[in-house]
């Protein structure tokens, strides 16, 4: 049952993409869901998705993946034991460090590691991929008899294995936020989101159908590192070559979401919903370092949290929540401007399909997880206040002063502009 959600959560991920690339195509801004969201049901939805991005979103996704990271990288160092907590959380916390700086002085280095971590990505995939059938062509099947034995087939179990889904394949939004700097946008946007979503669906439930062909359930449960478990009980070898591929893939994640995350936060704070320096840029690198440095904050608070999966699932369902309010956003903006020029138009029909599966698996959540539901719906109205108070609020003069006097104290540290003063 788990490669069967491998293939639904491919497919839902893939149908919510082609709806972002119609969205993309005709509202080609920098933003993604946030600039969706505005434009449909204006400032306070778009705030409110900004803000759970970037309380819950943004560091629960970076600093789950920073852990993992740091997981493979020790686990050979360990061969008997599991890696230490305290060393964990130490590497995880190195590489999210390492990962900012890189983003801060260049993006084009940023975009180069990219293409390279993706390479190790699709090597390491490959190995097992190739590994697992050799070895079902060999006659090792008997993982497979009887393979729905155990499965739970409830609503409730398979709506939190969306969010697992949602982590898994995380990612497909991003280009979104970078629409700006895409070129071509209308042509390259949604042929990317699509491209991509057909190879990354098709090698996932390979890999699964290969890890399960040398692992039984139970095994892979019980392994903090599974693609060292596959290599120990297959070729010997590579349980020291694989932890590398698999801590660079996951690296190319943490960069994927650092680099496209940043610009959320930056476009936010040009329309005043973080603070003004948020959406600054370094005079010399023209990179948006406050908006990164926020993210490495918040990603090193997060690491220290030991229940990393009631994180993880807090984020799967903050993250339904604003793809079910973008999916809403766009059936109405069919209804509100159908005239907008729509390089790609999905029929109508699509998004509102999407929109009520997306509604279902809220509710199933609520039902299955009453606690992290309801934690992440009072951090996000949590965010109303601070709407309040930051946003529609008409600040005395003095406290006017003092927010300016930080802003330039913050300008002088990083060497910061607005973006305007720098061209």
């Amino acid at each position: 049952m788990s490669s069967v959600m491998w293939a639904v959560c491919g497919l839902y991920s893939a149908m919510c993409a082609l709806c972002f690339a119609e969205l993309g195509a005709c509202i080609p801004q920098s933003g993604g869901e946030y600039v969706y969201i505005k434009r449909a049901f204006g400032d306070v939805p778009a705030f409110l998705c900004c803000w759970v991005n970037l309380v819950i979103v943004c560091p629960v996704s970076v600093a789950a993946s920073c852990l993992v990271f740091a997981t493979y990288i020790l686990r050979p160092v360990f061969p008997d034991c599991d890696p230490p907590q305290e060393a964990i959380r130490l590497l995880a916390a190195l590489i999210i460090l390492l990962l900012i700086s890189l983003n801060c002085i260049n993006v084009t280095w940023a975009t180069k590691v990219q293409v390279v971590i993706t390479g190790c990505k699709l090597i390491a995939l490959g190995i097992i991929i190739i590994t697992g059938f050799v070895w079902i062509a060999r006659g090792h099947v008997e993982n497979f008899k009887s393979s729905f034995e155990g499965s739970d087939y409830s609503a409730s179990a398979v709506a939190i294995a969306f969010y697992s889904g949602f982590w898994a394949y995380g990612g497909w939004s991003y280009l979104n936020f970078l629409a700006d700097e895409v070129v071509d946008p209308h042509k390259n946007l949604p042929r990317a989101i699509v491209i991509s979503m057909v190879i990354v669906t098709a090698v996932y439930v390979a890999t699964n159908v290969a890890y399960f062909a040398v692992l039984t359930p139970s095994e892979m449960l019980k392994s903090a590192a599974v693609a060292v478990t596959f290599s120990q009980q297959t070729v010997t070898a590579l349980q020291y070559i694989m932890p590398v591929l698999i801590a660079a893939s996951v690296i190319g994640g943490i960069n994927g979401s650092c680099l496209s995350m940043s610009r959320l936060f930056y476009v936010g704070a040009k329309n005043n919903h973080l603070p003004c320096v948020v959406s600054m840029i370094t005079k010399k690198q023209l990179t948006p370092a406050p908006s990164l440095i926020v993210i490495m904050i918040l990603v090193l608070a997060m690491q220290n949290f030991e229940k990393i999966f009631y994180l993880i699932e807090m984020m799967g369902f903050s993250f339904a929540v604003i793809l079910t309010t973008v999916l809403a956003g766009q059936v109405y903006l069919h209804w509100k401007e159908p005239k907008l020029y729509r390089p790609i138009k999905l029929h109508v029909s699509i998004p509102i399909v999407m929109f009520l599966v997306s509604c279902v698996i809220l509710a199933l959540t609520v039902y299955q997880k009453p606690s992290e539901s309801l934690m992440t719906v009072g951090l996000m109205a949590l965010g109303l206040p601070v709407y309040a108070v930051g946003v529609y609020w008409s600040k005395p003069a003095g406290v006017n002063k003092v927010l300016d006097s930080f802003t330039v104290c913050i300008q002088k540290l990083l060497l910061v502009v607005p973006p305007d003063d720098s061209q």
